[in-house]
């Protein structure tokens, strides 16, 4: 028997796709694209607070993305920058514990002590915002089991490797929203989606609404999650 507490939309996960493509109709650079696409993460957040939900997490960039052009990935690293600076002035408001998943070794040294100062400041904070940042689904499950290797372990459990996971704080996603047109998870979340739904549109990031959010949502609600139960 599945209860309510399985089905409430409690963590919603979004692959924010499209913002290249968004600046290219426009005859802009890509850059122009990142940049919208971060005003309209913001209002997504808020809409997402603003309807209860406990835990947001967002794929900003990935481990595969280092291959874009330099100038755009400087750009994308800008706005993040910018991000922690405005969270950091907010936290109090927001009252937001953000966490930054993924391998922050390969960050510029500023960028991730920033990530780190951030997060010790609002780790009791109760709402969570994750952000993967050059996060991979495969590097993650692989960084978890050599944890496990390195503690002399020599057989494993489900449970053993979620605890080790970037998520272990948050858990697994209920709901995983993509934009941009694109049907794939592309390295995203791949252990904690295995019971994830999945929603894709083809409106580009920057353009997609609160309204459509609610649509997403809603269509949420009115799918049955078995969780491979009848």
């Amino acid at each position: 028997m599945i209860n309510e507490a399985d089905t409430k939309l409690n963590h919603i996960a979004f692959i924010m796709d499209g913002n290249g493509r968004w600046a290219k109709k426009r005859g802009l650079a890509r850059e122009a694209g990142h940049k919208a696409g971060a005003a309209n993460f913001r209002k997504i957040v808020d809409h997402c607070r603003a309807v209860g939900i406990k835990t947001v997490t967002a794929y900003a960039f990935s481990t595969e993305n280092w291959s874009r052009p330099a100038g755009e990935v400087a750009a994308i690293m800008r706005l993040i920058d910018d991000y922690i600076k405005e969270a950091e002035r907010d936290r109090v408001k927001n009252n937001i514990r953000y966490v930054f998943l993924g391998d922050k070794s390969a960050l510029a040294p500023d960028l991730r002590e920033k990530t780190l100062h951030l997060e010790e400041l609002t780790r009791d904070c109760p709402l969570t915002l994750n952000i993967a940042l050059n996060y991979g689904g495969r590097a993650e499950i692989t960084n978890a089991v050599n944890e496990l290797i390195a503690e002399g372990r020599t057989s494993v459990t489900e449970s053993d490797i979620a605890s080790r996971l970037y998520t272990a704080h948050s858990g697994d996603p209920d709901f995983i929203v993509r934009t941009g047109a694109e049907l794939r998870l592309s390295n995203f979340l791949l252990w904690q989606s295995a019971y994830a739904e999945l929603y894709f549109t083809e409106t580009l990031w920057p353009d997609f609404t609160v309204g459509q959010l609610d649509d997403a949502i809603n269509e949420y609600y009115r799918r049955q999650r078995r969780f491979g139960r009848v």
